[in-house]
């Protein structure tokens, strides 16, 4: 193998870690916002269909 090239994988894989820790916590992040956004979707969906209901309710009465 080429020294030039040896020498380069030998400094892209001493900081092969960081890169896949700081991946890592990237999908992490955004596995828990999405997570965050679609529970409170469904909460707002939650409230929509009770207002929708009451809303029946009322021009029902």
């Amino acid at each position: 193998m080429d020294p030039m090239n040896l020498e380069l994988y030998r400094l892209v894989l001493a900081d092969a870690p960081f890169v896949i820790g700081a991946y890592a916590i990237l999908w992490m992040a955004l596995v828990a916002y999405v997570s965050m956004v679609f529970m409170r979707l469904m909460r707002l969906e939650k409230e929509v269909t009770v207002l929708e209901e009451s809303l029946e309710r009322r021009s029902d009465g």
